[in-house]
């Protein structure tokens, strides 16, 4: 058993214009995971973000969707992490990933960023990397067909077929976050890659 999570993040952009954006589906994922823990978010001007807030025995379980852009991410982070004096290890940041397709998901500890503006500023802010990712899957132009640049083609929605896929790796997501919670880390991988698809 490892360190549970008590910090999970979402990333995505604010406001109505990106809500349904490829970028944004940390955020999709955090919404479904606060419907979960029975709680809803506030706005928290002190945390940069919105919270939601639950309870796992004795501990605060605290759910963020920081109201920065995607590349300040980690003032929201880092404000919280530092009030309940939490380590990056107790930290899941839920993103979503070019490198995977549609349908494809994966958690890991620690690594690198990969460009992504969001990981970038939480670990510079957090002053380490080894926070846990789950690196949910919209694919890249490239891989998809499109002509499009990628940072244009991460501010627009998924095509229908591709929401279909990450809308079913969120919920395969949301049925392994308890295990996270409990720091069973190699239940929740073992569980949640057995559904990936092959690429």
């Amino acid at each position: 058993m490892s360190i549970p999570i008590r910090l999970i993040v979402g990333l995505g952009n604010p406001g109505p214009d990106y809500e349904t954006t490829r970028h944004n589906a940390g955020f999709w994922l955090a919404d479904h995971l606060a419907d979960d823990l029975r709680t809803s978010f506030a706005l928290e001007k002190s945390f940069f973000g919105m919270v939601a807030k639950s309870r796992l025995g004795a501990d605060n379980v605290l759910l963020l969707k920081p109201i920065t852009y995607m590349n300040k991410s980690g003032q929201a982070v880092g404000a919280l992490a530092r009030f309940y004096k939490l380590a990056p290890e107790q930290v899941l940041v839920l993103h979503d990933e070019l490198d995977l397709l549609p349908g494809q998901v994966k958690l890991k500890q620690g690594g690198g960023h990969a460009g992504h503006n969001g990981l970038k500023d939480i670990q510079a802010v957090l002053g380490s990397p080894n926070f846990w990712r789950l690196r949910i899957g919209i694919g890249h132009p490239r891989t998809l067909g499109l002509a499009q640049q990628v940072a244009d083609f991460v501010l627009h929605p998924p095509r229908r077929e591709e929401q279909k896929e990450i809308e079913a790796v969120i919920d395969r997501c949301r049925a392994v976050v308890p295990a996270m919670l409990a720091g069973d880390f190699a239940l929740a991988t073992r569980q949640l890659h057995s559904g990936n698809v092959a690429a």
